[in-house]
């Protein structure tokens, strides 16, 4: 993973020396790998570091959220200690715990660790109105954005295509923009489809479907209620009725929760000091995106984190008598 000299030398500053004790944390700066500047992960860090940096008012701790590629990103950043944590869907986070799918040929992150969870991440596919593409089997054939390598987003777009039977060799064009770039793609007529998993609702999709005529592809079926059903960090989702400009239907779908994720590098006061300003400021957060209002604190220490939970959260989370 690619990161900027400013924040490898907060990185090597602060992250590489955390595991040393230290009376007050003083001067310790934590980074949040997030993802593209228009999704909701993006929001999920900024809000994180907001809090965290309200409350550290001695400025001991500092906190930044760059964007990044995506959860796999992050997850590849986490582990090479290029970042302290990083929000990632929850699907990645198993794999990387288990060394499975992408993080094969590395093997499982015995160092790995859960803080919490957030909101849903619901797989959507979203068409131009003139493409002809009203089911996912319609998308062969045609110009379909699949997302940037590195992103949550692009592995979980292919592992649905396998589900549904399609190769991404079948696609007029696979390709592979950032968030930030898919709504101008769809409506400049350079793409016919995008695949994309976020909280709804999310700025890039709001772009789309205001700049031109868009439809949602429903994200259900038999295969659907397979995939589902064969694991442990998918449910059933959907994006509600009216939304968005011209989606007056429920859309069903399914997909991964958002976690926070860390390691054991990460100081067990770092960790602590994140979760307080959450759970302490929980209200407010809520208020900072819609997908976060309907939060719930015993879901957030409990579903999706599949990693052990950090010492950090846990020593929380025992005060507050929620473990």
């Amino acid at each position: 993973m690619k990161f900027t000299r400013n924040a490898a030398a907060v990185v090597g500053f602060g992250i590489l020396g955390m595991g040393a004790p230290t009376a007050s944390m003083a001067e310790e700066f934590i980074t949040i790998g997030t993802a593209g500047q228009t999704g909701v992960y993006y929001v999920v860090g900024q809000s994180l570091c907001q809090l965290v940096n309200r409350a550290s008012e001695d400025g001991s701790l500092k906190c930044t959220a760059p964007a990044t590629g995506g959860s796999i990103a992050n997850l590849n950043g986490i582990r090479a200690g290029d970042l302290n944590f990083g929000v990632v869907q929850s699907d990645w986070q198993f794999h990387a715990m288990n060394g499975t799918s992408s993080f094969a040929e590395n093997g499982p992150d015995e160092n790995l660790r859960s803080v919490l969870s957030a909101h849903a991440d619901v797989v959507t596919i979203l068409a131009r109105a003139d493409a002809g593409i009203t089911t996912m089997q319609d998308l062969r054939g045609k110009r379909v954005n699949i997302g940037n390598p590195g992103s949550g987003s692009r592995a979980t777009a292919e592992v649905l295509l396998d589900a549904i039977g399609i190769e991404v060799s079948e696609f007029a064009l696979a390709s592979e923009l950032k968030s930030a770039e898919q709504s101008a793609a769809l409506c400049d007529n350079k793409v016919d489809a995008i695949m994309f998993s976020a909280g709804h609702p999310v700025g890039n999709i709001t772009e789309a479907t205001v700049s031109c005529d868009t439809v949602f592809v429903q994200v259900d079926g038999p295969e659907v209620e397979n995939l589902v059903a064969d694991t442990v960090y998918y449910s059933q989702a959907a994006i509600a009725a009216g939304l968005y400009k011209g989606q007056p239907d429920t859309i069903n779908s399914y997909g991964p929760l958002a976690t926070l994720v860390s390691s054991t590098a990460t100081s067990d006061d770092a960790v602590y000091a994140v979760v307080k300003a959450l759970f302490e400021n929980f209200d407010r957060f809520k208020k900072l995106h819609p997908a976060f209002t309907d939060l719930k604190e015993e879901d957030m220490i409990s579903n999706g984190t599949i990693a052990p939970l950090h010492e950090g959260a846990v020593r929380y989370y025992k005060e507050r008598g929620w473990v």
